[in-house]
Protein backbone atom coordinates (compact mmCIF):
# COMPACT_ATOMS: atom_id res chain seq x y z
CA UNK A 1 0.00 0.00 0.00
CA UNK A 2 0.93 3.16 -0.60
CA UNK A 3 2.10 5.81 1.63
CA UNK A 4 -0.58 9.26 1.74
CA UNK A 5 0.39 11.85 0.13
CA UNK A 6 -0.50 15.52 0.54
CA UNK A 7 -0.47 18.38 -1.12
CA UNK A 8 -1.56 22.18 -1.53
CA UNK A 9 -3.01 23.52 -4.47
CA UNK A 10 -4.10 27.18 -5.07
CA UNK A 11 -5.04 29.13 -7.89
CA UNK A 12 -5.68 32.45 -9.36
CA UNK A 13 -3.15 34.16 -8.22
CA UNK A 14 -3.43 37.36 -10.68
CA UNK A 15 -0.11 39.00 -9.60
CA UNK A 16 1.65 41.54 -11.48
CA UNK A 17 4.82 43.44 -10.59
CA UNK A 18 4.52 45.33 -7.32
CA UNK A 19 2.82 48.50 -7.89
CA UNK A 20 1.46 47.82 -11.24
CA UNK A 21 -1.98 48.09 -11.82
CA UNK A 22 -2.98 46.82 -8.47
CA UNK A 23 -6.19 44.88 -8.27
CA UNK A 24 -8.89 46.12 -6.76
CA UNK A 25 -6.49 48.20 -4.69
CA UNK A 26 -5.22 45.26 -3.72
CA UNK A 27 -1.69 43.52 -2.85
CA UNK A 28 -1.67 40.01 -4.78
CA UNK A 29 2.36 39.21 -4.38
CA UNK A 30 1.65 39.62 -0.91
CA UNK A 31 -1.38 37.11 -0.50
CA UNK A 32 0.40 34.85 -2.65
CA UNK A 33 3.59 35.13 -0.09
CA UNK A 34 1.14 34.67 2.96
CA UNK A 35 -0.30 31.65 1.46
CA UNK A 36 2.70 30.01 1.17
CA UNK A 37 3.99 31.37 5.08
CA UNK A 38 0.50 29.87 5.86
CA UNK A 39 2.00 26.35 4.30
CA UNK A 40 5.19 26.99 6.46
CA UNK A 41 2.81 26.92 9.77
CA UNK A 42 1.94 23.89 9.05
CA UNK A 43 2.41 20.59 11.40
CA UNK A 44 3.02 18.52 7.99
CA UNK A 45 4.61 20.28 5.31
CA UNK A 46 2.71 18.94 2.28
CA UNK A 47 4.99 17.48 -0.59
CA UNK A 48 4.34 20.12 -3.14
CA UNK A 49 2.65 23.04 -4.68
CA UNK A 50 0.15 22.84 -7.79
CA UNK A 51 -1.22 26.54 -8.92
CA UNK A 52 -3.95 26.09 -11.40
CA UNK A 53 -4.16 29.23 -13.55
CA UNK A 54 -4.68 32.93 -14.12
CA UNK A 55 -1.12 33.03 -12.72
CA UNK A 56 -0.51 36.89 -13.47
CA UNK A 57 -3.70 39.32 -14.03
CA UNK A 58 -2.22 41.16 -17.15
CA UNK A 59 -0.13 38.90 -18.68
CA UNK A 60 3.04 40.40 -19.58
CA UNK A 61 6.86 39.38 -19.70
CA UNK A 62 8.09 41.43 -16.45
CA UNK A 63 4.96 39.83 -14.57
CA UNK A 64 5.93 36.28 -15.17
CA UNK A 65 9.76 37.00 -14.32
CA UNK A 66 8.44 38.86 -10.97
CA UNK A 67 5.96 35.77 -10.01
CA UNK A 68 9.31 33.29 -11.11
CA UNK A 69 10.93 35.52 -8.76
CA UNK A 70 8.40 35.27 -5.83
CA UNK A 71 7.91 31.52 -6.41
CA UNK A 72 11.20 30.54 -6.25
CA UNK A 73 11.82 32.29 -2.90
CA UNK A 74 9.05 30.87 -1.58
CA UNK A 75 9.55 27.14 -2.90
CA UNK A 76 13.34 27.44 -1.44
CA UNK A 77 11.40 28.39 2.02
CA UNK A 78 9.10 25.66 2.04
CA UNK A 79 11.38 23.78 0.17
CA UNK A 80 9.04 21.58 -2.13
CA UNK A 81 8.21 21.66 -5.83
CA UNK A 82 5.88 24.20 -7.35
CA UNK A 83 4.14 23.58 -10.84
CA UNK A 84 1.53 25.50 -12.66
CA UNK A 85 -0.96 25.70 -15.06
CA UNK A 86 -1.88 28.18 -17.10
CA UNK A 87 -5.32 29.83 -17.25
CA UNK A 88 -7.92 32.80 -19.58
CA UNK A 89 -5.64 35.59 -18.28
CA UNK A 90 -1.55 33.89 -18.86
CA UNK A 91 -0.17 34.26 -22.15
CA UNK A 92 1.18 31.93 -23.62
CA UNK A 93 4.50 33.39 -25.27
CA UNK A 94 4.98 36.14 -22.08
CA UNK A 95 4.94 32.69 -20.09
CA UNK A 96 7.61 30.99 -21.99
CA UNK A 97 9.75 33.47 -22.08
CA UNK A 98 9.32 35.55 -18.75
CA UNK A 99 8.57 32.46 -16.08
CA UNK A 100 10.02 29.37 -18.38
CA UNK A 101 13.03 31.52 -19.75
CA UNK A 102 12.18 29.79 -22.95
CA UNK A 103 11.55 31.68 -26.53
CA UNK A 104 8.05 32.87 -26.55
CA UNK A 105 5.66 30.72 -28.30
CA UNK A 106 1.96 29.99 -28.53
CA UNK A 107 3.05 26.20 -28.28
CA UNK A 108 0.42 25.24 -25.73
CA UNK A 109 1.59 23.99 -22.04
CA UNK A 110 0.92 20.85 -20.70
CA UNK A 111 2.54 18.33 -19.00
CA UNK A 112 2.76 15.55 -16.31
CA UNK A 113 5.41 14.56 -13.36
CA UNK A 114 4.98 11.84 -10.73
CA UNK A 115 5.67 12.62 -7.07
CA UNK A 116 5.55 9.99 -4.67
CA UNK A 117 4.05 7.83 -7.05
CA UNK A 118 1.10 10.00 -7.60
CA UNK A 119 1.05 11.43 -10.91
CA UNK A 120 0.18 15.07 -11.23
CA UNK A 121 -1.46 15.78 -15.32
CA UNK A 122 -1.51 19.43 -15.79
CA UNK A 123 -3.99 20.46 -18.93
CA UNK A 124 -4.37 23.70 -20.18
CA UNK A 125 -7.94 24.71 -21.30
CA UNK A 126 -7.25 27.87 -22.19
CA UNK A 127 -9.31 29.43 -25.59
CA UNK A 128 -6.75 32.39 -26.33
CA UNK A 129 -8.49 35.55 -26.73
CA UNK A 130 -11.33 34.90 -24.59
CA UNK A 131 -12.17 33.90 -20.88
CA UNK A 132 -13.77 30.18 -22.35
CA UNK A 133 -12.23 26.83 -21.54
CA UNK A 134 -12.22 24.14 -23.55
CA UNK A 135 -9.89 20.61 -23.95
CA UNK A 136 -8.38 20.03 -28.23
CA UNK A 137 -8.31 16.72 -30.03
CA UNK A 138 -4.28 17.27 -29.73
CA UNK A 139 -3.90 17.54 -26.16
CA UNK A 140 -6.86 15.14 -25.25
CA UNK A 141 -4.84 12.43 -27.44
CA UNK A 142 -1.95 12.99 -25.65
CA UNK A 143 -3.46 12.47 -22.44
CA UNK A 144 -5.12 9.49 -23.21
CA UNK A 145 -1.43 8.01 -23.92
CA UNK A 146 0.18 9.30 -20.85
CA UNK A 147 -3.08 7.58 -19.20
CA UNK A 148 -2.64 4.35 -20.57
CA UNK A 149 -0.49 3.47 -18.36
CA UNK A 150 -1.43 3.56 -14.82
CA UNK A 151 0.60 5.55 -11.91
CA UNK A 152 1.52 3.85 -8.40
CA UNK A 153 -0.75 5.98 -6.13
CA UNK A 154 -3.02 7.10 -9.08
CA UNK A 155 -3.25 10.32 -11.17
CA UNK A 156 -4.94 13.84 -10.59
CA UNK A 157 -5.23 16.51 -13.03
CA UNK A 158 -5.46 19.84 -12.97
CA UNK A 159 -6.89 22.31 -15.45
CA UNK A 160 -8.04 26.10 -14.90
CA UNK A 161 -12.03 25.83 -16.05
CA UNK A 162 -13.86 23.23 -13.64
CA UNK A 163 -16.22 20.85 -14.83
CA UNK A 164 -18.86 20.39 -11.63
CA UNK A 165 -22.07 22.33 -12.19
CA UNK A 166 -21.91 25.29 -9.49
CA UNK A 167 -24.88 27.25 -7.33
CA UNK A 168 -25.95 29.74 -10.10
CA UNK A 169 -26.24 29.32 -14.52
CA UNK A 170 -24.16 32.43 -14.11
CA UNK A 171 -21.17 31.15 -12.68
CA UNK A 172 -22.16 27.94 -15.24
CA UNK A 173 -21.50 29.87 -17.96
CA UNK A 174 -17.89 29.53 -17.04
CA UNK A 175 -16.92 26.04 -16.67
CA UNK A 176 -15.06 24.06 -19.06
CA UNK A 177 -17.39 24.04 -22.93
CA UNK A 178 -16.61 19.94 -23.52
CA UNK A 179 -16.52 17.97 -20.26
CA UNK A 180 -17.89 15.14 -21.84
CA UNK A 181 -14.46 14.51 -24.16
CA UNK A 182 -12.16 14.90 -21.05
CA UNK A 183 -15.15 12.39 -19.54
CA UNK A 184 -14.71 10.00 -22.14
CA UNK A 185 -10.43 10.21 -21.89
CA UNK A 186 -10.34 9.47 -17.88
CA UNK A 187 -13.22 6.81 -18.39
CA UNK A 188 -11.93 3.40 -17.21
CA UNK A 189 -8.73 5.47 -16.05
CA UNK A 190 -6.68 5.44 -12.56
CA UNK A 191 -7.66 9.11 -12.69
CA UNK A 192 -8.65 9.85 -8.79
CA UNK A 193 -9.01 13.48 -8.44
CA UNK A 194 -9.42 16.89 -10.24
CA UNK A 195 -8.38 19.95 -9.80
CA UNK A 196 -8.93 23.56 -11.08
CA UNK A 197 -10.19 27.60 -10.16
CA UNK A 198 -11.45 29.92 -12.34
CA UNK A 199 -14.35 31.06 -10.40
CA UNK A 200 -12.57 32.04 -7.35
CA UNK A 201 -14.78 29.69 -5.17
CA UNK A 202 -14.74 26.61 -3.48
CA UNK A 203 -16.77 24.13 -5.22
CA UNK A 204 -16.78 20.42 -4.81
CA UNK A 205 -18.81 17.97 -6.43
CA UNK A 206 -18.51 14.30 -8.30
CA UNK A 207 -17.60 14.11 -12.19
CA UNK A 208 -17.36 10.71 -14.11
CA UNK A 209 -17.30 9.11 -10.52
CA UNK A 210 -14.10 11.48 -9.50
CA UNK A 211 -14.20 14.10 -6.70
CA UNK A 212 -13.92 17.50 -8.66
CA UNK A 213 -12.90 20.42 -6.70
CA UNK A 214 -12.22 24.41 -7.63
CA UNK A 215 -10.70 26.18 -4.95
CA UNK A 216 -11.11 29.90 -3.97
CA UNK A 217 -8.40 32.34 -5.47
CA UNK A 218 -5.61 33.36 -3.33
CA UNK A 219 -5.38 36.81 -5.39
CA UNK A 220 -9.38 37.40 -4.00
CA UNK A 221 -12.74 35.63 -3.77
CA UNK A 222 -16.15 35.86 -5.36
CA UNK A 223 -19.52 35.26 -3.89
CA UNK A 224 -21.40 32.38 -5.56
CA UNK A 225 -25.02 33.12 -5.44
CA UNK A 226 -25.84 35.60 -7.17
CA UNK A 227 -27.30 35.37 -10.39
CA UNK A 228 -27.26 39.03 -11.51
CA UNK A 229 -23.68 39.99 -10.49
CA UNK A 230 -20.42 38.70 -9.69
CA UNK A 231 -19.50 40.26 -5.85
CA UNK A 232 -15.13 40.27 -6.18
CA UNK A 233 -14.64 39.77 -1.93
CA UNK A 234 -11.17 40.68 -0.52
CA UNK A 235 -10.62 37.10 0.65
CA UNK A 236 -7.65 34.07 -0.03
CA UNK A 237 -8.00 30.18 0.43
CA UNK A 238 -6.53 26.72 -0.86
CA UNK A 239 -7.22 23.65 -0.99
CA UNK A 240 -4.72 20.91 1.07
CA UNK A 241 -5.78 17.97 -0.86
CA UNK A 242 -4.57 14.19 1.23
CA UNK A 243 -4.20 11.00 -1.52
CA UNK A 244 -4.74 8.02 0.53
CA UNK A 245 -6.25 4.72 0.09
CA UNK A 246 -6.67 5.48 -3.54
CA UNK A 247 -8.95 8.39 -3.03
CA UNK A 248 -8.66 11.98 -3.17
CA UNK A 249 -9.90 14.30 -0.09
CA UNK A 250 -9.68 17.99 0.18
CA UNK A 251 -9.61 20.37 2.61
CA UNK A 252 -10.38 23.97 1.98
CA UNK A 253 -8.23 26.21 3.97
CA UNK A 254 -9.61 29.66 4.30
CA UNK A 255 -7.19 32.68 5.06
CA UNK A 256 -7.54 35.99 6.66
CA UNK A 257 -8.72 38.88 5.30
CA UNK A 258 -11.34 41.79 5.73
CA UNK A 259 -13.93 40.21 3.74
CA UNK A 260 -15.37 43.04 1.90
CA UNK A 261 -17.01 43.23 -1.55
CA UNK A 262 -14.08 45.77 -3.74
CA UNK A 263 -15.93 45.25 -6.78
CA UNK A 264 -19.23 44.26 -8.08
CA UNK A 265 -19.19 43.07 -12.36
CA UNK A 266 -23.54 43.17 -13.18
CA UNK A 267 -24.38 41.57 -15.79
CA UNK A 268 -27.43 43.86 -16.58
CA UNK A 269 -25.12 47.08 -16.83
CA UNK A 270 -22.19 45.49 -18.98
CA UNK A 271 -24.76 44.27 -21.51
CA UNK A 272 -25.96 47.62 -21.73
CA UNK A 273 -22.66 48.60 -22.81
CA UNK A 274 -21.87 46.18 -24.89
Amino acid sequence: MQEPVLFAHLTDTHINVVGKNPLFGMDTTQKLREAFAELGKLTRKPAFVVISGDLTQDGDVEDYRHLRRVLDEEKEKLGVPVYVALGNHDSRPFFREGYLQEQPSEESYYYSVMEDGLRIVVLNTQVPGTHGGRLDEEQLNWLRGVLAEPAPNGTIIVHHHPVVPTMTPMMDSHLLENPQDLAAAIEGTDVIGLLSGHIHCNNIGVFQGVISAAATGVAFGIEPTSNGSMKFIDNSGYNLVLVKNGQMIVHPMPMAGDQQMVFEWKRDAAHAHA
